[in-house]
């Protein structure tokens, strides 16, 4: 008895953990991405599904925008929060977009991001997502191209023979975390050269600075940053959230005190248990906007 009760376990163990382990990457350009520099890794933009245990209804996605300052992708700000999201029910999308240390400039990024938004919105029913309840999630440099898409996302084309270019990349909400948002004084001087070089043209700043952007229909913003970031000033928070109370766009905003640029989750080295505080207020927030389970 005590062997078939084993058996039975072990056979169990493979189905409950791969609910929560990532799926296997999907690439998101099959015939090459767009101003493509090669055939590396790094030239291959993908999007990885990490899908929570089974449930009868559809339910929200989050697509994940990990920082790095558009050098590289910070695995906390990616993994981290999509096992973290699947705990809670929530599918999670991790986009490894092209990068300003291979090479790449704007609108790289902007299309690995909208395009990622149009697939899991074309494929939703095959991932059991809410095409309605599609959000898009970003840390320090990734909260600057979550952002960008949040403003200058598109209806897509309608009368495409593709089904993927017919969705619209409008995310339905969005969360920044300690984002990269203007491009002007407060910005970060390393995000800004990797993603648009050494001395780009002043248009091109206004145009990516976010918070001039901001549209009537940006989706709802849940935003929050450390007053004790050296790296991100806090200004940059401050300047979205300006700009969506200028055109009536719904957010939250949270500044805490204590914490330090790139703190993911903030669990603690004492008791990693105990998550940020900002981890409960998102929670709250996702489940006032309707896009957690009950």
């Amino acid at each position: 008895m005590i062997f078939r009760i084993f058996t039975v376990l072990l056979f169990a163990l493979p189905i409950t953990m791969a609910a929560s382990l990532p799926q296997e990457p999907i690439i998101l350009w099959p015939n090459g991405a767009p101003g493509a520099k090669g055939s590396q890794p790094e030239d291959i933009p993908t999007l990885t599904p990490y899908l929570p245990a089974p449930s009868g209804a559809n339910r929200a996605a989050i697509i994940i925008c990990p920082g790095g300052g558009y050098g590289h992708l910070a695995a906390h700000e990616g993994d981290g929060y999509a096992r973290w999201l699947n705990e809670h029910g929530v599918i999670a999308f991790v986009l490894k977009y092209r990068l300003g240390a291979r090479g790449y400039r704007h609108p790289a990024m902007l299309d690995d991001a909208s395009i990622a938004t149009r697939l899991v919105r074309a494929k939703a029913a095959d991932w059991k997502v809410d095409p309605k309840r599609i959000g898009i999630m970003g840390s320090s440099a990734g909260g600057h191209l979550a952002s960008t898409l949040l403003t200058h996302f598109d209806a897509g084309q309608p009368d495409s023979s593709d089904p993927i270019a017919r969705q619209s990349s409008r995310p339905d909400f969005g969360i920044l975390c300690y984002p990269v948002i203007t491009l002007g004084p407060f910005t970060h001087q390393g995000s800004k050269n990797n993603l648009l070089g050494p001395d780009p043209a002043p248009e091109l700043v206004e145009l990516l600075s976010n918070e001039k952007q901001v549209r009537a229909d940006t989706p709802p913003c849940f935003i929050w940053q450390t007053w004790e970031d050296s790296a991100v000033p806090v200004e940059n928070s401050l300047l979205f959230a300006e700009a969506l109370r200028a055109k009536k766009v719904p957010f939250d905003l949270h500044l805490y005190h204590h914490g330090a640029h790139g703190i993911g989750l903030g669990k603690s080295s004492a008791d990693p248990k105990r998550l940020h505080p900002w981890t409960d207020d998102l929670l709250y927030w996702l489940g006032e906007q309707g896009m957690l389970e009950k």
